[in-house]
């Protein structure tokens, strides 16, 4: 098979295609974020744990059998995308927005969103500040590479604020240059703003602004022009949000398979028909996802749950049955 890549990206000569390399290599190399608590951060022993890790850890799950085949590249916003087109890494999942110009332009394919977002401000509360509207004169700290700079020219021209944007290549970067007093403002992606809050020295002193001033639809993202590979990242991802709407758990899994009547699950689980064998995989690959990470449910509570320093309510990330967005298509 021969991979080319129109536009700004060239031909790369012959290429086997991403499930053969990956089962080649027997390991999945993953893009990640540089540290983003609840969707991608070491934990104390260095193991990459998160929302965004467990996404990728189920396409592990699926392709290799095994979670833990998985090399994570922590990557800048502004390196997530060359990183995939280029063949760097076999998929990045960490917060990146699915737009016009990345899907069509930059050599990336998205494959199904897996959280609801939308931009918003963080300011210290000694500021005095209580809506954006109200930051006239500012200074804001921002991520280069990220929807956020444009989002912010619009936000600021639509509202006749003068804004001054300080642009940082990491969001450590720029979460650092606000605790420091560098900037008035830091602005990102709402849940993300709740995340990075926590690691201030005192989160209690800084407020999350009411507005919300953009949609933000994250999605893990494969390279341009492998079909098989899109497709079995696009599906596994479906497979948890269909397990959760079927109360299917990693508990119950293996019960679920042998006992349920419901045709839809029998399918899912491999009792009947041969879903796998559309997109390369055999019939339990969905029994070693769900045993690996759970559903999606499970895994939004996981990292974000009531239980969680975060509890970051679900919101539009419910399922569809529960008023949400979250919606999964047939696997049949």
């Amino acid at each position: 098979m021969i991979f080319i890549m129109m536009g700004a990206f060239p031909c790369t000569g012959p290429w086997a295609g991403t499930l053969e390399d990956v089962r080649a290599k027997d390991v999945l190399t993953c893009g990640i974020s540089e540290g983003i608590p609840g969707f991608s951060i070491p934990d104390s022993t260095g193991k990459w744990v998160g929302f965004d890790v467990d996404m990728a850890r189920a396409v592990a799950a699926a392709v290799l059998s095994d979670p833990q085949k998985i090399k994570f590249v922590p990557l800048a916003s502004k390196q997530k995308i060359i990183a995939v087109s280029s063949g760097q890494v076999d998929l990045t999942s960490r917060t990146t927005t699915w737009t016009l110009k990345r899907d069509g332009k930059q050599g990336v394919d998205f494959t199904k969103i897996v959280f609801y977002d939308g931009q918003g401000f963080m300011v210290k509360k000694a500021l005095g500040v209580d809506s954006a509207t109200k930051i006239d004169g500012a200074t804001v700290c921002v991520t280069a590479g990220t929807t956020s700079e444009l989002n912010l020219a619009d936000f600021a021209r639509a509202n006749g604020l003068k804004i001054e944007a300080l642009v940082f290549d990491g969001k450590k970067e720029a979460l650092n240059a606000y605790a420091t007093g560098r900037c008035d403002c830091f602005t990102t992606d709402v849940s993300q703003l709740a995340s990075l809050r926590t690691t201030l020295p005192n989160p209690n002193d800084h407020e999350i602004m009411p507005e919300v001033i953009s949609k933000e639809p994250l999605a893990p993202l494969v390279r341009h022009g492998d079909n098989q590979w899109k497709d079995i990242v696009t599906w596994v991802l479906n497979g948890l949000v269909a397990a959760e709407e079927y109360g299917i758990t990693s508990a119950n899994v293996l019960e679920m398979k042998e006992k349920s009547e419901n045709p839809v699950v029998q399918r899912m689980l491999g009792k009947s028909g041969d879903t796998g064998s559309y997109i390369g995989l055999d019939k339990d690959w969905m029994v070693r996802v769900i045993q690996a990470v759970g559903n999606y449910g499970e895994i939004y509570d996981r990292h974000f749950g009531p239980a969680t320093a975060l509890n970051i309510p679900r919101g539009v990330n419910r399922l569809w049955t529960k008023g949400g967005l979250q919606y999964a298509l047939p696997i049949r």
